[in-house]
This record gives C-alpha cells, sequence and structure tokens, in this order.
C-alpha cells in the first residue's frame, strides 16, 4: 500500500454538474479532451470502468515522447468515488519502473494510490483528488503542478 505521508491532495470546484465532471473522468472521448498537463495531449485513452477492471492512457509531449500510464479500478461508486492504482507502464499496459521515461529518483514505487471523490455542491461539483505514494521532494511538487494544469484544462471544456 502507498505511503500516506508522501501524498498530494487537490481540491477544486467544477462549474459543471456532477455528471458532466464524471464523465470526464470515466469516458475515454471525454479524458482525452484535458488529461495530461500544459504542452502535453492524449492521444490514446482506454477505460474499462468496473472493479478490477483498467485503464491505459498515453499522454504526448510536445517533442512527441510518449508517456504511457496504466491503472486497476479498486472502488467506483457512480458519480460519487473513483479508487485505482496508478503506474508508469508501456503501450501494452505493462508496468515499467519510472525511470523506463527517464524520471529522476530512485524512490518511484511501481504501483501509486489514486482516490477522486465528486460532490455535487449548488449546481457545482467540487471534486478532491488524492494522490499516495508519490516520492518527496520535487518530483511531488511537479505532480501537483501537472494536476493542476490538467484540471484547469478540464475546467476549461467543462465551461
Amino acid at each position: 500500500m502507498p505511503d500516506k505521508k508522501n501524498e498530494i491532495v487537490i481540491t477544486r470546484i467544477f462549474d459543471a454538474p456532477r455528471e458532466l465532471v464524471w464523465k470526464a473522468w470515466t469516458e475515454p472521448e471525454h479524458c482525452k479532451k484535458w488529461w495530461g498537463p500544459n504542452n502535453f495531449t492524449t492521444p490514446y485513452c482506454e477505460i474499462d470502468l468496473r472493479v478490477d477492471g483498467k485503464y491505459l492512457n498515453c499522454m504526448r509531449s510536445r517533442e512527441g515522447q510518449d508517456f504511457w500510464s496504466t491503472g486497476v479500478y479498486r472502488e467506483i461508486i457512480p458519480l460519487e468515488k473513483i479508487v485505482c492504482t496508478d503506474s508508469f507502464s508501456d503501450e501494452k499496459g505493462n508496468v515499467v519502473h519510472a525511470s523506463h521515461y527517464g524520471m529522476p529518483g530512485d524512490d518511484w514505487p511501481l504501483e501509486m494510490l489514486v482516490t477522486i471523490t465528486f460532490e455535487e455542491v449548488d449546481g457545482k461539483t467540487k471534486m478532491i483528488l488524492r494522490h499516495e505514494g508519490l516520492p518527496s521532494g520535487d518530483i511531488s511538487e511537479q505532480t501537483n503542478v501537472s494536476w493542476n494544469e490538467s484540471f484547469n484544462k478540464l475546467a476549461n471544456i467543462l465551461k
């Protein structure tokens, strides 16, 4: 299980109904529009939204480098909560170490845990993301920035 002390927690309020924010996370055609930090696109997204189902995403940098990630859904409460693992992978969904993509540091776990909750608040959606198991230091800070850039993109497409 990931180390809780190496986690980031991000709370965002989206000016959109919860159903729409849920779809943005759970339907590939929506996820492709916002997944990844600035200057990244998502050319591939596969989602098998069920407990023990998997996802496989590809983020592509402006320079054309692909970064694949995969995970397994551990808990799904429709419109309320998603819990899934998060790992670097190859294009076939096989888990690889972060060093496969030249990520710095040797304390990357093969598997992290992501929990997203969704709450309707006055016609808007309060979303809380918890990403557990990250290496400490710069990587956690960079991951926080990357998630927030992704969520800025999500806020724009929800308009």
